[in-house]
């Protein structure tokens, strides 16, 4: 039954009110009654009432004063004025406390139960709502998994609005900030064989998703293939360079596979994810048409860019080709030469352990295949535009604000 609490200085006005109609009519029980709106405070919290029903005029603790106290306490208490003073002041500050209605005495049993019969309506209606969101929230929750591959998918192929998004995003439990990347997962079985199997294939791709939850634990994410069994994750937390590698080689030693991982910033907001993922399906399309013999020389570029001897001819003897045709076949499909390759290769890293550590400039160096500081410092301004310690100042000051 809803809970009410009659307040009122005066007991015969106090009994009237509880006498006039039978409560259990509309499922209401007067379960306490108080002389002063400190009393009346008191049991309101103890019992926790749904209805208030409060006299204005009175001692100790006045009725406007109790309704402000018990409005921030019990939020969804309904309050029901009845007082002798026919004042307008009055009226305008009940009304901005959200009372449900105002009723001078004395009071007609009549107008009593329609007023009450209102607010059963209220009560119900709040109820029917509450229940309905608990259920909502409920369903939300059991098909989460399947919710969000559903709004990764519409959001990346640029199905939704941005007043879409949000809602979906809050209705998820996510962020509603703009995500800092894109990733793409291309797999392929050892030997590009086939897997016929339906049932082998969903078994492969959920194994995939449970993996990269795993590999990217930290941050909110939405992991989901897209029609061509693509695995996409959209991800509010950047990775690096290094991690792509890293995933790439955990799904080949524990599930098997031949990964290839694809990543792109998104820029522009929340509506920039679509553009990242055709990007990063630009950059599969693009490396597609990369012969054997450059992808294993920037392989290798990228596992032993660190040796300060590495050059050229090394690799190009490593590869049983000739230095001449090697740097051919790398500068036209990658579109740089393999200086440019290995020193990009060895920038990207050095950024990385600038950022992410506190090594002295000459660790780092020596860490990215440079022999001397010096020379390190003159590549690193070269490429990137700046000395190492101003890069390093520079992204620190950025992020402390």
């Amino acid at each position: 039954m809803w809970k009410v609490l009659i307040a009122d200085d005066e007991a015969i006005i106090r009994e009237g009110i509880r006498e006039s109609i039978d409560w259990h009519e509309f499922n209401m029980e007067v379960v306490a009654e108080a002389e002063d709106g400190e009393e009346a405070l008191e049991f309101a919290l103890q019992h926790r009432v749904d209805v208030l029903f409060v006299d204005l005029s009175m001692p100790i603790m006045d009725g406007i004063t109790l309704m402000k106290h018990a409005r921030e306490k019990l939020p969804h208490c309904r309050m029901i004025v009845i007082t002798g003073y026919d004042e307008f002041s009055y009226a305008q500050e009940a009304i901005r406390l959200q009372v449900d209605d105002y009723l001078l005495k004395p009071t007609h049993p009549q107008q009593l139960r329609e007023v009450v019969a209102k607010v059963k309506e209220k009560l119900e209606q709040e109820q029917q709502e509450k229940r309905y969101m608990e259920l909502l929230t409920n369903q939300v929750q059991k098909h989460a998994h399947v919710l969000r591959q559903q709004l990764g998918m519409e959001w990346a192929t640029g199905r939704l609005t941005e007043e879409e998004m949000v809602e979906q995003l809050s209705l998820l439990g996510l962020s509603w900030s703009c995500p800092a990347q894109i990733i793409v997962i291309q797999w392929f079985s050892f030997k590009n064989q086939p897997i016929v199997s339906d049932r082998d294939r969903q078994l492969l791709l959920f194994a995939i998703e449970n993996a990269l939850s795993e590999l990217l634990e930290d941050g909110d994410k939405i992991i989901f293939r897209d029609s061509n069994e693509l695995v996409v994750v959209i991800s509010w937390k950047a990775i690096s360079e290094e991690r792509c590698r890293q995933i790439e080689m955990a799904l080949r030693q524990h599930l098997h596979i031949k990964a290839s991982v694809y990543i792109e910033a998104v820029q522009g907001g929340i509506g920039g994810v679509r553009a990242a993922y055709e990007k990063c399906k630009e950059q599969m399309e693009k490396e597609s048409r990369i012969s054997p013999i450059v992808r294993r020389a920037r392989q290798y570029i990228q596992k032993h860019f660190s040796q300060p001897d590495l050059t050229l001819e090394s690799v190009a003897q490593l590869l049983n080709v000739s230095p001449v045709y090697l740097s051919r076949m790398i500068k036209q499909e990658l579109g740089i030469s393999f200086t440019h390759l290995l020193t990009k290769t060895r920038m990207e890293k050095a950024s990385e352990l600038l950022l992410s550590t506190e090594l002295p400039i000459h660790e780092i160096a020596e860490r990215v295949g440079y022999d001397t500081q010096h020379y390190f410092s003159t590549a690193f301004k070269k490429t990137i535009g700046v000395s190492p310690n101003q890069y390093r100042k520079m992204h620190i000051t950025k992020d402390t604000f």
